[in-house]
């Protein structure tokens, strides 16, 4: 639960209708929000939608002209756990580099003691122009952070980078700023997604795995102060987190290459790809032809990354797995931890709703080497890696 006190910021951009959903993201994750919006912020958005969000008044104005209560930016800055400026325009952004303080917010993130966290919304030549790229690098420098804006169509019509960040995203960046950092000088390397074992040039044999589990595992550990190599198959997903680096692998002999050679140096491995257990033998140079009659593939086995790690584990590090499996499920996964020499290993089946590949929840029971059993309710797959590297926390030295 995010139990803080946040500041969130409204300015005068079409992406303030997303403020709407943040505010509401924030307050379900337990955060106490007060929303100060500019006097152009209230074109777009009305401020009775936002009170009725946070549950909280609306502050606009330095004063409120009906009863002369005065709305003092030293309280609200001294207040915050974290101001977040959602959507941030690029008039917003040059006062702030400058020290303007000619509105409410304006002077909160003056007063304000603690992390500032900025999303920009503009359309994509205002989000290029060097006047803009220059204010936001001084912002960064100053130690504000800065969430990138996505791609996408614009509201003039034009296609390029200048989009608010999705509210989903940006709950989850504030998160991080308060989560313990329990992983601090720990190294580990994680796998996730598909593996594609070729058939011919346009052809392999895959899975439907997402890499969504491993990537929160991955976001989730650095969160917390790990150094993190993600080696990840193919998939959609980006990773630009300051703290996760990414090695990209196809096949499983890439990841088994990757990983084995990664793994001496680190105190944990994390396997959460889902990596083929066979491959063609003989892939063709050129692509096969549509012919009468069926077409034979030959598979042979792939070398095993999670066995050849238990095998080179050491004492001080850890090893955790996954299984995913439909029948027997947890006396395989037993069976799998202690043949491959896992210390924990994180069990889901596609029996259970809302569990298994290309969703955004996991259902999980993580078993350990004593013997114990801990089942966890359907949850999204961030909160699914909180859960897991809790006890992969537990086990390390």
């Amino acid at each position: 639960m995010l139990e803080k006190n946040i500041i969130l910021g409204v300015t005068g951009s079409i992406a303030a209708y997303k403020a709407a959903m943040l505010a509401r993201l924030l307050v379900k994750e337990g955060a106490a929000v007060k929303v100060v919006m500019t006097p152009l912020a209230r074109e777009f958005i009305t401020p009775l939608t936002m009170a009725t969000l946070t549950r909280n008044p609306i502050l606009v104005d330095f004063y409120d002209p009906e009863n002369g209560d005065w709305n003092s930016h030293v309280d609200l800055g001294t207040w915050a756990d974290l101001l977040l400026v959602a959507p941030a325009s690029a008039n917003t952004i040059g006062k702030m580099v400058a020290g303007i303080a000619d509105n409410l917010l304006l002077t909160t993130y003056l007063s304000a003691r603690c992390p500032v966290v900025i999303a920009p919304a503009m359309d994509m030549d205002m989000y290029a122009h060097p006047a803009v790229r220059h204010n936001l690098e001084v912002l960064r420098l100053r130690g504000d952070a800065v969430i990138e804006p996505a791609e996408g169509e614009l509201a003039s019509g034009l296609t390029g980078q200048g989009r608010m960040e999705e509210p989903e995203r940006i709950a989850d960046f504030a998160r991080r700023f308060f989560v313990l950092k329990d992983m601090e000088g720990k190294k580990v390397v994680v796998t996730a997604g598909p593996t594609r074992e070729r058939i011919d040039p346009v052809r392999f044999v895959g899975n439907f795995s997402s890499g969504k589990m491993g990537y929160a595992l991955a976001s989730e550990m650095a969160d917390r102060g790990a150094e993190v190599v993600l080696v990840s198959g193919p998939t959609a997903l980006s990773m630009n987190h300051p703290g996760v680096r990414r090695v990209d692998v196809s096949s499983a002999e890439e990841m088994y290459e990757a990983t084995t050679a990664l793994f001496p140096r680190m105190d944990a491995g994390v396997l959460c790809a889902a990596v083929a257990d066979f491959t063609p033998v003989a892939p063709s140079t050129a692509k096969l032809k549509r012919e009468e009659g069926e077409l034979l593939l030959t598979l042979r086995p792939t070398r095993d990354i999670a066995a050849a790690l238990g095998k080179m584990k050491r004492e001080h590090q850890r090893l955790v797995g996954f299984a995913l499996e439909t029948e027997n499920e947890v006396a395989r996964a037993r069976e799998k931890m202690q043949r491959k020499n896992l210390d924990l290993i994180v069990l889901n089946s596609l029996n259970d709703a809302g569990a298994g590949f290309q969703v955004d929840t996991n259902k999980v029971t993580i078993l350990d080497r004593e013997g114990s059993m801990t089942e966890y309710a359907v949850k999204q797959k961030c909160a699914v890696a909180a859960d897991v590297v809790d006890r992969i926390r537990e086990i390390m030295t």
